[in-house]
This record gives structure tokens, C-alpha cells and sequence, in this order.
């Protein structure tokens, strides 16, 4: 008959035995889970191939964005610009780069009424506009848009939003158009960046510049989305056809660049810490 001490020993073995099964199936489970196939402790740990392309596409991707960044910079202005008010209907020229924009540093783009709902997206009123638009005329930048003048935050956004739809040659000029455009077409997050940033560069420094300090302002706007409601598609909805406009006369051919346009706006504010 088998002592106490024999039995208590194989009942101990039997529970060693049962938790090393317990463990093989928990480790075969995990296995199955990550897609590695463990071989023998001599042998080294196959990683399942596509977990390796997946990090080493993140990794690319940091470094394809990392050099957009840093290499290349998009041209800065290298004197004070010297912007003259003609009219709102011919705005500002300016005599160092013979480019017709609206100073838009010059006039400041403030970022007040951050908060407000609908900030770009609600229109203000009308005849207000047109008080600025007149003001803008008389006395350029001289104008007094504060506050205490206009109250109403929408007033000042639709009088930006009119100078923009009023350039004579769009921000975002024809001749860099159909690059802008092909960037949106472009699936591929990386790949789509840098033909974004390819465009830009087809844009005057005059223009590149005002757009820069236009989307730095947007991205501003976003950082307030829980009060304004504002995030950048919504804004891109708003400036995509503010700021570019097909050259093409075929108004269908327009009509189907309007989802491209917002896109673009959407990806210069996403990205207008990498592109600019």
C-alpha cells in the first residue's frame, strides 16, 4: 500500500504536469494570436511577416514625414513686404514679389471669437460685410474691425472670407492647381504628402506665404473644435473653394474638383506643422 509521503508526491507531479499543459495551450493560443512560430530555445523567434512590414511601414512613414519637414523648407520671405490698398475689388499688391494677394500679415488675421460656434462657417450680416468691404476702400490698413466696431465675429470672417473670393488670381493659383488636385487623389497618406508639399512649392512666395500664416490660423481654430465646432474637414468645406478655383470653364469639371478642394484645405490644416 502506497505511503502517505508517495501519494501526496504523485499528486503534486499530476499538478505540475496539468499546469505545464495549461501553459502550452496558453502559449499555443498566443502564437495563433500574433502569427510567431516558436522553434526549439536554440532556434530564434520567426516574427510573422506581415507584423514586421507593418512596423517597418510606420517607421518609413516617420521618416518620409521627418524629412518633409526638415529638408526643403518652403521659401520665407527675407524683407518686410510693402502692401498698397488700390480698392477691395484690386487688392493689396505687393511691390517685393509684384504678386496680387490680400496682405494678409500685414492686415493680421486675429484670432479672436475662437469659441464661437460656427466660426468661417456661419455667415454674418450682409450689409455689415459691405461696411467693412467700404472701410477696407477708405481707409485701408488703417480700418478699425475691432469689437467695439463689429461685435459680431461673423462680420469680420465673411469680409476674409470676400477678399479671398476676390483675389484676381486665387490663393492657391491655376497654375498650381491641378497639383493640388492630383495630391488629393492620392491613397497613400505618405505619397499624398509629398506631392502636397511638391505644390507648394509651385505656388509665388507671396502666395505660399499668406497661406502658411492662413492655415497656421485654422489650426488654431481646430484646437478650439469642442466650443466652435469647427474641425478641419468642416473648415475645408468652408476655404476649398475660397482659396482655389479650376481653371477649367466646364462647370461640371468644376463641380467635381469641389470634393478635392476641401480635401486639400483639410490636409494643409492637419499637416501645416510638416508642410510649412
Amino acid at each position: 500500500m502506497p505511503s502517505k509521503e508517495s501519494w501526496s508526491g504523485r499528486k503534486t507531479n499530476r499538478a505540475a504536469v496539468h499546469k505545464s499543459k495549461q501553459e502550452g495551450r496558453q502559449q499555443d493560443l498566443l502564437i495563433a494570436a500574433l502569427g510567431m512560430k516558436l522553434g526549439s530555445q536554440k532556434s530564434s523567434v520567426t516574427i510573422w511577416q506581415p507584423l514586421k512590414l507593418f512596423a517597418y511601414s510606420q517607421l518609413t512613414s516617420l521618416v518620409r514625414r521627418a524629412t518633409l519637414k526638415e529638408n526643403e523648407q518652403i521659401p520665407k520671405y527675407e524683407k518686410v513686404h510693402n502692401f498698397k490698398v488700390h480698392t477691395f475689388r484690386g487688392p493689396h499688391w505687393c511691390e517685393y514679389c509684384a504678386n496680387f494677394m490680400w496682405g494678409l500679415i500685414a492686415q493680421g488675421v486675429k484670432c479672436a471669437g475662437l469659441n464661437s460656434e460656427g466660426l468661417y462657417r456661419v455667415s454674418g450680416f450682409s450689409d455689415l460685410i459691405e461696411d467693412v468691404k467700404m472701410a477696407f476702400d477708405r481707409d485701408g490698413e488703417k480700418a478699425d474691425i475691432s469689437v467695439n466696431m463689429y461685435e459680431d465675429i461673423n462680420i469680420i470672417t465673411g469680409a476674409l472670407k470676400l477678399y479671398f473670393r476676390d483675389l484676381p488670381i486665387p490663393l492657391i493659383t491655376y497654375d498650381a492647381y491641378p497639383k493640388f488636385i492630383e495630391s488629393a487623389k492620392i491613397l497613400d497618406p505618405d505619397e499624398q504628402l509629398e506631392t502636397l508639399h511638391e505644390a507648394l512649392k509651385l505656388l509665388p512666395p507671396a502666395h505660399c506665404e499668406t497661406l502658411r500664416y492662413l492655415m497656421a490660423h485654422l489650426k488654431r481654430v481646430t484646437l478650439h473644435e469642442k466650443e466652435n465646432l469647427m474641425n478641419a474637414e468642416n473648415l475645408g468645406i468652408v476655404f476649398g473653394p475660397t482659396l482655389m478655383r479650376s481653371p477649367e470653364l466646364d462647370a461640371m469639371a468644376a463641380l467635381n474638383d469641389i470634393r478635392y478642394q476641401r480635401l486639400v484645405v483639410e490636409l494643409l490644416i492637419k499637416n501645416e506643422d510638416i508642410l510649412f
